[in-house]
């Protein structure tokens, strides 16, 4: 008898399953029906299942967290993953974490879950037979391979190499230094961090999904490679060669790095730059190689999305001029395009300072701070623009540029907060003369999180309904539920872009109360799914 868990926030699919399916008379024992990953995850703990059938999307912890942490503890259970349509990349990505299957909720039918479960009840009776226990034992010894590799490689790095030959040996273990061969070492950089953490919600599920696609695509490659997970934005990758008068490990690995880009970002959706090192005849060579990768934050900060570049020294200081010399003529700049009849332009006059900031190579620290300043004071200057929604607060804003690590990624981050100063003057009510729609367009901003009829403004305002309805659609151009929806629509976009909060948590901050209608509204609005603008 095998023990099933079945996890889903939503009730009536708990039980349409919990009911119509024979469970005993399949060889099976329900354990458990819960309604969220964490619930689910206590009771594992307790009695772990046998075979988990999980949603994905579920408040407090997700589906694809729960088989990653249930994975960890019991390497052989099967997961069965129920998925929405508006799901289909999470159950991509769950499928590379060794999930055995998935199944569309919108169209399920018990009886293909009772087919599923057979498949699984006959493949572990083989199992079984064959002696499972010693392969569960290789595949636990796997996982804690790794992680002690892990371990032993931020040891390296971290502290004193008192003994060079004892930790030679140990690195052996890993493949490292044997036969006379010696290390090539390359960083790898997670790119777009800010938006992959909230599609996989958390840093555990992230760094399994990572691990588990780049073992695959190493496996049986030449030269041979290790993949160290060292930090959520940045990993190893240790090459081992011969040297030799024939081949060039550089042109190599950077063949090997291109082919690992691609898979990466075809399976999960994750785009990775690098930057290679020089090779290591010695454990100490290789401190000292790994050391000056992960202090090379400045060459990080100016390397191009999917980069492959060489390890270089710090540009010099020089005689460069102080990036702050040039802020006011930025801040000018960028104010009266705002201003001026065709603010779409503010990307191209953001797009000629960020090229200056390359050319001349500035601290990163600089360039955030030199940002983050323009940011602030283009929203104070220009707040008779944001009334039409709730302003960024500098801590949040301090807060997104801190995650920020590179120069591409800062101009996509201020270009977005460009495009929504446009979009709050389109929409807000810095263009409109009269005093009643400007009041009601700031009633409207400071209440997005609720219910508003055109009614309840008209009230507000002591107006007719019907009179407020023609005055508002005269002035501003559109009708007032347009209005709302679009201000709505845009904020979503913003905690979609900004927060880590779910699709039905979102809904239910802008006063949505039936999410379907919600997302069939953004996708209206903005010719995506919210999944879809966040992935």
């Amino acid at each position: 008898m095998y023990n099933v868990m079945l996890v889903d926030d939503d009730y009536p699919v708990i039980e349409l399953l919990s009911e119509t399916i024979c469970w005993e008379e399949l060889g099976f024992r329900l354990m458990g029906a819960h309604e969220n990953g964490q619930i689910a995850w206590e009771h594992a703990q307790r009695e772990m299942p046998d075979i988990l059938i999980t949603d994905i999307g579920m408040p407090q912890m997700n589906g694809l967290e729960l088989s990653a942490r249930i994975k960890e503890l019991k390497p052989e259970v099967r997961i069965a993953i129920l998925s929405c349509h508006n799901e289909f990349q999470y159950a991509q990505a769950a499928m590379r974490l060794h999930v055995q299957d998935y199944l569309l909720k919108d169209a399920l039918d018990p009886e293909d879950l009772v087919q599923l479960l057979r498949r699984f009840k006959l493949s572990m009776d083989e199992e079984n037979k064959a002696g499972w226990e010693n392969s569960r034992l290789k595949h636990l010894f796997s996982g804690t391979r790794e992680l002690r590799i892990e371990q032993s490689i931020k040891n390296f790095i971290q502290q004193p190499l008192l003994s060079p030959e004892k930790w030679r040996a140990e690195a052996a273990e890993f493949g490292l230094f044997a036969h006379g061969e010696s290390c090539f070492p390359v960083i790898a950089y997670l790119e777009d961090y800010r938006h992959v953490k909230y599609r996989f919600t958390s840093e555990q599920t992230l760094h399994f999904a990572l691990s588990n696609v780049m073992n695959e695509v190493l496996e049986g490659m030449k030269p041979s490679g290790l993949y160290v997970g060292y930090n959520v934005k940045s990993s190893f990758l240790l090459f081992s060669y011969k040297p030799g008068l024939q081949g060039n490990i550089h042109a190599e690995a950077a063949a090997l790095l291109k082919t690992i880009q691609s898979t990466v970002f075809r399976v999960l959706k994750i785009h990775l730059s690098f930057i290679t090192g020089e090779g290591c005849e010695t454990p100490e060579g290789l401190k000292q190689r790994l050391n000056q990768l992960l202090t090379g934050e400045e060459q990080r900060f100016y390397l191009e999305h999917g980069a492959i570049a060489k390890c270089k020294p710090p540009a010099p200081e020089g005689i460069r001029q102080n990036l702050f010399s040039y802020y006011d003529q930025a801040s000018i700049e960028l104010r009266e395009v705002l201003l001026g009849r065709q603010p779409e332009l503010a990307g191209a006059v953001s797009a000629k300072w960020i090229s200056l900031i390359r050319e001349q190579q500035y601290l990163s620290e600089t360039v955030k701070d030199w940002m983050l300043k323009l940011l602030l004071d283009l929203k104070l200057k220009l707040h008779s623009l944001q009334s039409a929604r709730p302003a960024y607060s500098a801590d949040t804003l301090h807060k997104e540029i801190v995650d920020i690590d590179s120069l591409p990624a800062l101009q996509e981050w201020m270009n977005n907060h460009l495009e929504s100063i446009v979009a709050a003057k389109g929409a807000g009510a810095g263009a409109c003369k009269r005093v009643e729609v400007t009041e009601a367009c700031q009633y409207v901003s400071l209440r997005l999180g609720s219910r508003i009829t055109l009614d309840e403004v008209a009230d507000h305002l002591h107006l007719n309904a019907s009179y407020f309805s023609r005055l508002f659609k005269k002035e501003m151009g559109v009708t007032f539920i347009e209005y709302i929806t679009r201000l709505k629509m845009e904020r979503a976009k913003e905690l979609l872009d900004a927060t880590h909060s779910t699709v039905g948590e979102i809904c239910e901050q802008l006063g949505y109360d039936n999410q379907s209608y919600f997302i069939k509204t953004f996708k209206l609005h903005t010719g995506a799914t919210p999944v879809e603008y966040r992935g």
